[in-house]
This record gives C-alpha cells, structure tokens and sequence, in this order.
C-alpha cells in the first residue's frame, strides 16, 4: 500500500451516511484511522461527528453526481491530512422494478451516482495515489454486487442482492477493469471489486419502487413479480448476511500486504455461486461458439505462386 509504514492510515468514504459506508467509517475509526467521510446529509453521521475530534473524523457534503464536488471534497482532504490512502467507493441507491418499468430518470439517476459518480471518485483517487501521496500508491475499493454478475429480476440496485444492479454495476465492473490494465505499476495502485450479495443493510427501507407493468403484473409466476410479493421484508426473511462482517472483511482487505493489481472479492455463499457460474458460462460459450471463428478471417495469399 502506498505509504504502508505510515499509522493512521487515512480513508475517504463516500455513501458514510449508513449501510455499508457507515459501518467501513466506524471500523475505521476504531482501529484508530482517519476518515474522510462523505455523505449528502452530514447530519445522518453527528453521533460519530461528536465522538471523533476533527483530526480524526473529516466530514463533508458530497453528491456524488456532482463532478466539481467531487474533485473539491477530495482536495479538503488532502489539504486536511496531505495524503488519501484507502477509497472506499460506495455511494449508491437501488431501484425496485422491471427493467423495461424502470423510468428514464430513475435510470439516468442511478447511473450518475453509481457510474459516473463513482468513475469520477475512482479518477480522483489514482491522481491522488499517484500525483500526491509520496510514496506513491493507494487501495481503491469498489463495491458492486452479486447481481452484476448473475441477474436478479426484479430490481436495479447497489450492494446487496437486488435486481437490476445489472444495468449500472457491470459498467462499473469493466471501468475498474480498465483502470487495472492500464495503471503503471510503479505507481503502486490496487484496486478491489467487492460483490456482495444478502446483506441485512438499510437498503431496502430507502429504495424506491416502480410500479409493474401490467404484462408483468398479470403473472404473478414471473421472477420479478415473485420478488415483489417478498418485498419490503425480504431483508429479515432472506438476507442473512451480517453487514458488520461485511465491514471488517473491507478493512481486512484493505491491510493486505501485496495485493494483486485488481482483485474480484464475491462475498456471501450466493455471490461465490454467482461467481462459479459466471465463469461456467463463459467457458460453456466459448467451447460451443468456437467454430464460428474457423472462417472468419481475410483469405491469405499464395506466396509460392
């Protein structure tokens, strides 16, 4: 990690106003780090505001959808503690609903925030790995989700088991992805892909729900209509993940000695299935499609004539 023989380490967290950005902050805090903690509304977070002097506890306003504050609030950070070590990448919000239900602003909303907002995060924080901290280096996590790699009907969301996450998080996925395949190595960047999946988190409570369309609600045998009807107790009845846990894993990961460049972390038994089937997939179409490619190319020519 950059600066790995520097204590405290100082984290910039974006989404801190709960989930799992709320508890990354509190674990943080208690291993005695800096935190740069982020959020809409500051307020959401005074409890710990009041518990942590401002040399360890940084807290600003952030939309992430918004470019320029983005760029300002990690500028107040390294004004403030000269150095970013660890960005926790998390801002987010999940939409109930079909894909063909979802509305055009509901749809450009979340790939704002959970898209550009994060790419413009991530953009920030290599500048600040590279450009900044001496020496040079930094751990970028993001947080995506099970469902960017195997498809959930019913939902777009971030970080749990919601449906339609496929439609942000799989371009969140390939950003990192290219971000890794093109970052010097001597700049000591890592980059981690978190993919969780059942985790009890304030998701649900604060998620906003799209009516059905009436082709869909006509059959109550369909995936996402199915989902509906376990909705909004799906949390206590199926997630039996423990988001606190789910908090020291991040804070495992991110003291990782010698991390590879980029690494894929499913965590929870459905996203590790998720997972294996993903790459079972992949594998399956490549074999039965491999023929297809046998004359596909220009003719060469005869050189002995």
């Amino acid at each position: 990690m950059a600066s790995s023989l520097i204590t405290p380490k100082v984290w910039f967290v974006t989404g801190a106003s709960s989930g799992f950005g709320r508890l990354v902050t509190e674990r943080a805090l208690e291993h005695g780090d800096i935190v740069v903690a982020t959020l809409r509304t500051p307020s959401m977070i005074s409890d710990l505001s009041a518990k942590y002097p401002v040399s360890q506890l940084l807290v600003l306003q952030l939309d992430v959808s918004d470019t320029l504050a983005i760029t300002s609030a990690f500028n107040q950070a390294i004004t403030s503690f000269n150095r970013i070590d660890i960005v926790f990448n998390n801002a987010g919000f999940y939409v109930v609903g079909e894909v063909e239900a979802i509305s055009d602003k509901s749809s450009r909303a979340m790939f704002d925030a959970m898209f550009w907002g994060a790419g413009n995060v991530m953009r920030e924080a290599v500048r600040c790995f590279r450009d900044v901290n001496r020496p040079m280096g930094g751990r970028l996590l993001n947080v995506s989700s099970r469902t960017a790699l195997i498809p959930q009907p019913g939902i777009i969301d971030h970080f749990c088991d919601y449906p339609n996450a496929e439609q942000v998080l799989p371009a969140l996925e390939s950003l990192t992805e290219g971000y890794a395949a093109e970052l010097d190595p001597s700049w000591n960047i890592k980059l981690v892909l978190f993919e969780p999946a059942l985790f009890r988190t304030s998701a649900i409570a604060s998620s906003i729900m799209e009516p059905p369309l009436p082709a869909y609600a006509s059959n109550p045998s369909l995936p996402s209509m199915r989902y509906r009807t376990l909705y909004p107790d799906i949390e206590k009845t199926h997630f039996d993940g423990d988001p606190v846990k789910f908090a020291d894993s991040v804070c495992k990961v991110a003291a990782m000695e010698d991390p590879p460049v980029l690494m894929h972390i499913p965590l929870h038994r459905v996203a590790i299935d998720s997972a294996r089937k993903k790459g079972e997939m992949y594998i399956e179409a490549a074999e039965k499609s491999a023929g297809w490619s046998d004359d596909i190319y220009f003719d060469q020519p005869n050189l002995d004539t």
